[in-house]
């Protein structure tokens, strides 16, 4: 029956689409041999989910969260997987960087995007240029801002070459791969990437409406597949010309135009999409989207959903339990609904398919109380006097509070990169100066006429080193970066006093707890089941750790070693090899101190942290202070790194390779990285005496 069901809704596809010429080939695609190697053959399907910005924790401990109010979201992971509450972020903490580290598994200094939603880079001049973070994968820096005359890719691994493109393992196993507005997998950019892909002289180069009819979405094909090869439609040439191991004769097809020669895309409330509507879709419009792809045989499909408090019509934002903000989630819940219900019908569902849902980042709420002081939002509306960031002109105030007019550009931001014009070194006078003066600003909050110590931490390259955020492009490297108090966002323009936005609420890109605290759901054939309960079942984890997940369960490898791990306590031991399930506890305990060890806002990057901005605020004879406690970052980075290369070995060993750890080499790696957490720990206590 469920073959029936499945041909049946191709049928009703192909009728509705009035594709009837394209039906053959659309039924075609359902049947290319896509070879995952999953266990017992169970995983047919992949579905890759990535909100905005949508919360599991409260931010109203009245309010029920965004998940909470999706209640066939959440229960559907809750009732049928794992929900990871434990989960993580990378820094900064922004969609990009937080996109692409979820897609890759390695940080941003092995994928290139450090700083996200635009990255500074260093002019030859010294000046700043601030390309977006969003492109086509093999973009270069150059091709986004010529200025910078930047060769190198914008996704750029550590050895200088383009990162390895995250569809590759799947359309080599034979599966094609649909994408759906998710970042730097489809043009991002027109005219220039419309140009790049299908020529300057090309009939889609002169096209009116190039952004509707070829951003945002995306088929990247295995060979051989019937969805490239429909007559109906026009497939590229997939050129990845650094992929590891090559990547010839493959073809995509890109953009609404052509996708929907093949197949038509409809909402989930069965809306035609004749065109992309651009990067903030609905939950309808990305579900309905999705569905149709896997519907017409595209078993593996990557997409992004925009968040919920935001209002798309007035560009205002919401506060939570605030009118606007319930009914989105309520239509979200409901596209959820039906998109769970449209593809069991189809059957595809937790039996034969891998959901994994996350959301690339929390956010701290900018605003004053809600009224009445006890409002829930579902039952009694919550409104708000007072809503929106505090936005301060950062140049003005440094002016006025310190005298400082060192020239500088930042990526405005709540935490703000700093390049100072020239890209003097990070010893210079001028440099120390300005990160002494950036500890001491202070703004009067309007909301709650608190004076309030804007800097809670700053970090130079010697800091940035061991949070993963120094890429192989030194023209990427800032000054320093201020991770400031969530409530502000940072310009070079406007007022010096701060002054409320009602346009934007919501921010992230600091180190606060609801800013990097997300969550992650899995669900599918050897997912374990499990809630959490408050907590999670599964140990610290944070972005890296879903790409390597997700290739264990479905039997893939990469070409690389990921810096993430496999979440082996959220799945059954049927659905892994031997080598991740012998030494059990060992290999908890080692999974736990490397992520302590390695991840930017674990133990040790947070700690180190704190030891950062002590060296960077402090103003010592001779700088003493400041040389002693960025040799002591230095070093622990080279500990780190020796100890975390190893570890890592063993869990990509023991995952992808068949080899079971050494029990004795294991609990030698968990004994240092645990000394250097101490360190770290004790040096954060009273960083001024750390290394004396």
């Amino acid at each position: 029956m469920k073959r029936f069901r499945l041909m049946l809704r191709f049928a009703l596809v192909c009728f509705e689409a009035a594709l009837i010429s394209a039906c053959g080939s659309v039924l075609a695609a359902a049947q290319n041999l896509c070879q995952f190697n999953s266990a017992q053959g169970k995983i047919q399907h992949v579905i890759y989910i990535q909100f905005d910005n949508v919360h599991l924790r409260r931010d109203n401990p009245n309010v029920p969260s965004d998940l909470e109010q999706m209640p066939h979201l959440l229960n559907f992971i809750r009732h049928n997987g794992t929900m990871d509450a434990n989960h993580h972020t990378p820094l900064i903490s922004h969609t990009a960087n937080d996109i692409l580290t979820s897609l890759t598994g390695v940080y941003s200094d092995r994928h290139g995007i450090a700083v996200a939603n635009s990255y500074p880079v260093f002019r030859p001049d010294g000046s700043t240029a601030l390309p977006s973070s969003f492109f086509y994968w093999t973009d270069l820096v150059s091709d986004e801002n010529s200025s910078t005359q930047d060769n190198t890719f914008g996704m750029l691994a550590a050895d200088g070459h383009n990162a390895p493109a995250p569809w590759v393992p799947f359309t080599r196993a034979g599966c094609d791969v649909g994408a759906y507005s998710t970042a730097n997998i489809v043009i991002e950019r027109t005219p220039f990437d419309v140009v790049k892909i299908f020529g300057a002289g090309s009939t889609e180069a002169n096209d009116a409406n190039q952004f509707s009819d070829f951003a945002g979405i995306a088929v990247h094909c295995a060979q051989g597949s019937s969805v490239c090869a429909n007559s109906n439609t026009k497939a590229v040439a997939d050129l990845l010309p650094q992929e590891p191991g090559g990547y010839n004769g493959y073809e995509a097809l890109f953009g609404a135009l052509y996708v929907n020669k093949v197949l038509q895309l409809r909402d989930i409330d069965g809306n035609p999409i004749t065109g992309f509507n651009g990067f903030s879709p609905t939950a309808s419009e990305t579900l309905g989207a999705i569905a149709t792809m896997q519907e017409a045989g595209i078993p593996v499909t990557i997409s992004y959903i925009a968040d919920a408090h935001d209002n798309h019509v007035t560009d205002t934002a919401f506060g939570p339990g605030q009118a606007g903000y319930v009914a989105q989630l309520q239509s979200y819940d409901l596209a959820f609904a039906k998109f769970f219900a449209r593809l069991k019908t189809d059957g595809i569902d937790e039996h034969n398919t891998l959901f994994i849902i996350t959301a690339d980042e929390g956010d701290h709420f900018a605003g004053g109380p809600p009224t009445p002081a006890n409002c829930d939002g579902v039952h009694v509306p919550c409104t708000y006097s007072n809503i929106g960031e505090l936005d301060v002109n950062l140049p003005g105030l440094l002016a006025a509070e310190t005298g400082n007019t060192t020239p500088f550009s930042i990526h405005f931001d709540m935490a703000p990169s700093v390049n100072i014009t020239g890209n003097p070194a990070r010893t210079s006078s001028t440099t120390r100066q300005l990160e002494r003066d950036f500890a001491t600003l202070t703004e009067l909050n309007p909301l709650t006429n608190q004076t309030d110590t804007l800097t809670s931490a700053l970090a130079d390259p010697v800091e940035l080193g061991l949070l993963h955020m120094i890429t192989a492009d030194p023209a990427r490297t800032p000054s320093f970066i201020m991770f400031a108090d969530p409530d502000y966002f940072f310009l070079t323009f406007g007022s010096a006093t701060a002054v409320e936005d009602p346009g934007f609420a919501w921010n992230h890109g600091g180190i606060q707890p609801e800013i990097v605290g997300t969550w992650l759901g899995l669900v599918g054939p050897g997912v374990r089941h499990g809630d959490d309960g408050g907590g999670s079942a599964v140990q610290f984890s944070d972005h890296t750790d879903i790409r390597p997940t997700i290739l264990a369960l479905v039997g893939l490898q990469d070409d690389y070693i990921h810096d993430g791990r496999v979440l082996f306590e959220a799945l059954n031991p049927s659905a892994l090899p031997q080598s991740l399930t012998a030494h059990r506890d060992t290999l908890l305990q080692l999974a736990r101190v490397y992520k302590q060890i390695n991840a930017p806002v674990g133990p040790l990057g947070l700690g180190s942290l704190k030891v950062s901005t002590a060296a960077l605020a402090s103003n010592s004879d001779n700088d003493e202070v400041y040389t002693r406690l960025e040799g002591t970052i230095a070093a622990w980075q080279q500990q780190r790194d020796a100890i975390a290369h190893q570890m890592r070995a063993l869990l990509e060993g023991a995952a992808f390779g068949g080899n079971p750890i050494s029990e004795q080499q294991a609990k030698r790696l968990i004994s240092q990285g645990q000394h250097l957490l101490n360190q770290v720990a004790s040096c954060a206590e009273e960083p001024s005496a750390c290394g004396e």
